[in-house]
């Protein structure tokens, strides 16, 4: 009897941000290997902040991402404002409460219709998907839309927002300046609670994630700009706590590092998120989200999509309700002078949560930065996913089975660039 090896690859994943491969190795009936390939180089954020100014890591770590660059300011000034020992004044917390809406309803909304949607209805990209539901894709630009003129309203540019700055802003609107975003956000309420329900008729396999879950939360709101972490397990820490529970290692096959929970592999995101916050949701979406067949929990990664919309909605009013009671703030930022210490800050960014820590001198200068964006916490849950799918579908030819892969890595909507963080490298002369 011949022995029998299947290997499965895809050189360049499709729909995903980022450059990044697949290979599964099947061994008769058992997945003996699956790799997610993260081979987009090092970006060396961190080797790049050390020696800056306090003042500067909101500016670069926007660049690490064109789609969640408003997570990696937040989660920054967060850390830096921590070490300086300063509050922002409530008006300046809620403007960027309200900015970061605008990034959850912008790439949500992008996800949802150009990355996710055309694996349920059949469709290769959102492209050939306009053809034949060009009321779908026109909603979901109309999202899009306005998340993108909030972020520049509040920000400067919708992409890299550049009036961010630890403290506050450079500047802040005048109320009556709202009146337009505030027919964006309403005309995309109805476009998202319609993607919402149309997505609820999709087919969804029964599947369900076992790993652990980690979260920011909060206990009078659904965290997003800031809180402390939370486990499914019942765990409780602050920032402060992360790398005592949290401690990435390097793999061969990925630039990206692997993140372990108290030695667990773990899941953040929009299932976390929902499963440990979904009752500080409010009662509006809390009931979409009844309606369209999500209960107080969601761990099916396939269903995440529907996640994505109830956050999408919950973003739009809680950023309408933001906006109406808003009075312009008395000055733009809080004055923050350096001090020597260490800073711990955490956001949830829309693919999960994102933790950054600061070392600074008495000089305000940055002695040195760690970095923890969620596709790298989620290789390692989302690999035992793969695994999960490809031994219960090993009945289908490795065309199918790969393109199967692909959609649960989309599930996951990782953002490969955001990952691509520091490769040890040694140097032998002889």
């Amino acid at each position: 009897m011949s022995h029998r090896t299947r290997q499965l690859k895809v050189g360049a994943l499709a729909r995903v941000e980022g450059e990044g491969a697949l290979r599964v190795v099947i061994d008769e009936d058992r997945v003996d290997r699956v790799e997610l390939r993260i081979y987009e180089p090092p970006r060396f954020f961190e080797a790049f902040l050390r020696g800056r100014a306090y003042t500067e890591p909101p500016d670069i770590t926007a660049r690490i991402c064109g789609i969640c660059p408003v997570a990696y300011q937040t989660s920054a000034c967060n850390a830096l404002e921590q070490v300086c020992g300063i509050e922002l004044d409530p008006p300046l917390a809620d403007l960027r409460r309200l900015s970061y809406c605008g990034e959850w309803i912008a790439s949500h909304s992008l996800h949802i219709l150009l990355l996710h949607i055309p694996d349920f209805l059949g469709y290769p990209d959102a492209i050939t998907l306009a053809a034949d539901h060009r009321d779908l894709v026109e909603q979901g630009l109309a999202v899009k839309k306005a998340g993108n003129a909030l972020l520049e309203f509040i920000g400067g540019r919708a992409i890299h927002p550049v009036n961010v700055r630890v403290g506050g802003f450079y500047a802040v609107p005048a109320r009556t300046d709202f009146a337009p975003i505030t027919a964006h956000l309403r005309h995309a309420h109805e476009c998202a609670v319609n993607t919402a329900r149309r997505a609820a008729g999709f087919e969804f396999p029964d599947v369900e994630l076992e790993c652990e879950l980690l979260a920011v939360t909060a206990p009078d709101r659904y965290a997003i700009e800031r809180g402390e972490l939370c486990t499914s397990g019942g765990l409780r820490f602050p920032a402060n706590d992360f790398p005592t529970h949290v401690v990435e290692r390097q793999v061969a096959h990925s630039t990206a590092l692997y993140a372990e929970l108290d030695g667990m592999r773990y899941l953040t995101g929009p299932l976390a998120r929902y499963t440990l916050n979904s009752r500080q949701l409010s009662p509006s979406v809390r009931g979409l989200a009844t309606e369209i067949g999500l209960g107080d929990e969601c761990r099916n990664p396939y269903r995440s999509i529907l996640v994505r919309a109830v956050e999408v909605v919950y973003a739009i009013e809680e950023a309408l309700a933001l906006i109406a009671r808003y009075e312009r703030p008395e000055r733009a930022a809080v004055p923050v002078e350096p001090r020597a210490g260490t800073g711990h800050g955490v956001s949830e960014a829309p693919r999960g949560l994102l933790y950054h820590r600061y070392d600074l001198g008495d000089d305000g200068i940055i002695r040195a930065a760690d970095i923890v964006p969620p596709t790298s916490q989620n290789q390692a849950a989302l690999e035992e996913d793969l695994r999960r799918a490809v031994s219960a579908n090993l009945d289908l030819d490795d065309a199918a089975l790969t393109a199967l892969c692909e959609c649960v890595i989309r599930n996951h909507d990782p953002c490969i660039s955001c990952s691509a963080h520091f490769l040890d490298l040694d140097v032998v002369r002889r």
